[in-house]
């Protein structure tokens, strides 16, 4: 008897190899990072972003052959799902890591840091990112929200001979921990009631429980909290400003994306899988969340005189269109379902041109040696190439056709206006607002770039380096394919996750 009990005890759960692949390819690639670290030191440097940027690539095969596999693949009794939700956006993440490599390699090459660590936190931070995509248990969530938050932690200060940096670290691991403390607290409440930590049973005893719990209505709360402040939703958001100017500046773009979208995941499994049945707490919530974000984020932005603080208000008002649709989400499978699909593909345009556009900052900010707007003056007379792609990102962000952001902000719209509920229309009238102050500020600087005076009166061309003109040609590629044929994206971000909340 107690021999069985040991076997059952110690008995490996079947593991589905293929599933994981992805995960174990970008596991590998960071232990190879290491090794070659320790072994080569120095010599090393010039490979390492090589490496790096051939892992998140080599990390796509296996993604690519589960998506022509086709079948949902459900491992560890449901904690880890494979399905077309989490293979999207596994290859966001993907994409976004590479581009960021890109933006990388001549950014850390040209300082006097350790390369080596930078692309190993890096991937580190991408697999927490992929393993989250899939992740349908509170302490699964958790786990993958720790591993891709610690890295990040010390990427944003890895400046560190700079006092902005180091103070950026500082602020967003104490703001990151505190949130972390909060989403924590909700998730205890929620196991509290229904005695799992599993999505999918955590959602049958919440349904089960009624409208009566407080202790349920709580846990909700606290979690969707833990989750603004990830996001950096309003009320939320004082963080990301001051982390977004004092980190490294591809740091900035990948927390912008794809630290940004990996919060979004966690909230849409927990939102559609998890609190489905309590829509009459959780709508009101992002109600208020995405009408408070768009309208302080471009309100701020509008009197901004630093590129990367204008653009980090900027991403503040696009997590505001971003979680709108969830404000309407909850009455019915149909509106669930396009609420979820309108998000996804945000989140997937929104990853191509905010990281084109951190690419164009990059490349001007290594001439001017600064990111002040007025640095960017007359751009157009000694970088017309980056003048145009920035116009190009600049407009897409706003929302102009024919660019990929139209279609982002049309099916949020969509989304809002054909859910039958009147929060739904007021929701679209102020999004609609904050589209024209968008437009006004993205203009404003597009203005700037184009007919203003350099400052100076110098008009020497930018020196364009090749891992840099590579991720603008790669964004922008994306933001005009996606704007010109929306089916593409389209056919990609049609997915539900209400199949498993059952």
């Amino acid at each position: 008897m107690a021999h069985d009990l040991l076997t059952l005890a110690f008995q490996r759960p079947a593991i589905d190899w293929h599933g994981i692949a992805p995960e174990l390819v970008l596991l590998s690639m960071g232990a190879l990072i290491t090794l070659v670290d320790i072994l080569f030191l120095e010599k090393a440097r010039p490979y390492t972003a090589g490496l790096a940027g051939l892992g998140l690539l080599a990390t796509a095969v296996p993604l690519l052959t589960l998506a022509v596999d086709g079948a949902d693949r459900v491992m560890f009794s449901g904690a880890y799902v494979i399905d077309d939700f989490s293979l999207i956006m596994k290859a966001v993440f993907l994409l976004a890591g590479y581009v960021v490599v890109l933006l990388s390699t001549n950014y850390v090459a040209e300082g006097d840091y350790w390369e080596n660590e930078y692309y190993g936190l890096l991937l580190a931070s991408v697999m927490g990112m992929v393993m989250m995509a899939s992740a349908r248990d509170l302490v699964s969530i958790f786990v993958a929200l720790e591993l891709l938050s610690i890295p990040a932690y010390l990427l944003v200060a890895w400046r560190k001979r700079d006092l902005h940096s180091t103070e950026a670290g500082l602020k967003y691991y104490l703001m990151g921990v505190f949130a972390s403390a909060v989403m924590l607290y909700g998730m205890s409440l929620l196991y509290g009631v229904t005695g799992s930590t599993l999505l999918s049973e955590v959602g049958a005893g919440v349904a089960a429980a009624g409208t009566s719990t407080a202790v349920v209505t709580m846990g909700i709360v606290f979690v969707v909290v833990g989750f603004a402040f990830k996001v950096s939703a309003v009320p939320f958001h004082t963080w990301a400003p001051d982390v977004y100017e004092g980190a490294p500046t591809p740091i900035t773009a990948f927390l912008s994306v794809a630290s940004k979208a990996a919060g979004f995941v966690a909230l849409l499994a927990l939102v559609f899988v998890g609190f489905y049945s309590r829509s009459e707490v959780w709508e009101p919530l992002i109600w208020v969340l995405a009408a408070l974000s768009m309208t302080v984020g471009n309100l701020i932005a509008l009197r901004q005189t630093n590129v990367v603080r204008l653009m980090a208000y900027s991403g503040v008002a696009q997590t505001g269109f971003m979680i709108a649709p969830l404000a309407v989400a909850g009455h019915g499978l149909a509106n669930g379902d396009q609420a979820l699909s309108a998000t996804v593909t945000y989140l997937v345009i929104y990853t191509a041109m905010n990281l084109g556009a951190f690419a164009v900052i990059i490349s001007l900010a290594r001439r001017t040696g600064s990111a002040d707007v007025t640095s960017f003056a007359g751009a157009f007379h000694f970088a017309p190439g980056l003048t145009i792609a920035m116009t190009v990102f600049l407009f897409s962000l706003a929302g102009i056709p024919p660019l990929g952001g139209w279609f982002a902000k049309f099916e949020v719209f969509r989304v809002l206006a054909t859910a039958g509920e009147p929060w739904g229309y007021v929701l679209a009238a102020v999004g609609a607002v904050n589209s024209v102050i968008a437009l006004y500020y993205y203009a404003a600087l597009a203005r700037r770039m184009w007919a203003d005076d350099p400052l100076h009166g110098d008009r020497n061309p930018v020196p364009m380096t090749p891992s840099l003109a590579s991720a603008l040609v790669l964004c922008g590629v994306v933001t005009l394919a996606f704007g010109v044929a929306p089916q593409l994206v389209a056919r990609f971000t049609d997915v539900s996750l209400l199949a498993l909340g059952g």
